[in-house]
């Protein structure tokens, strides 16, 4: 295996290790299939990034996102690979996890169920 999967992986484990405010109380609903018994992983490498949450069988990313991520060109490039592996990303603000974490798991939980839905509101 190559060091730099090793190393991506040792990151993707570290963050496991120490999640933010948001992403805790959103792995807290998306754990153990809680959310509509879909299966959900926390920090998944892909393609030399590193998902925040994935629905495999959606093919559904979502990333949870503070305000260094507003109008990221690095963001914009990431979710372009990811979208040629095949896979949607749903981008929501910490705050309106923190905030509104029913509103956002009804959110997850429209975009995982529909795959026609995009997001036009970033």
């Amino acid at each position: 295996m190559s060091k730099d999967i090793e190393r991506l992986r040792g990151f993707a484990r570290d963050m496991r290790r120490a999640p933010t405010e948001a992403e805790q109380r959103l792995w807290g609903v998306l754990r153990n299939r809680r959310l509509d018994k879909l299966k959900f992983r926390r920090q998944v490498p892909i393609g030399g990034f590193i998902a925040d949450f994935v629905c495999m069988e959606a093919k559904l990313i979502v990333e949870l996102d503070g305000s260094q991520h507003a109008e990221s060109p690095r963001d914009k490039a990431r979710d372009s690979n990811l979208e040629e592996r095949g896979f949607r990303i749903l981008r929501l603000w910490n705050d309106d996890v923190i905030s509104d974490l029913e509103s956002a798991c009804a959110t997850i939980l429209a975009f995982a169920r529909d795959p026609s839905l995009k997001q036009d509101w970033r």
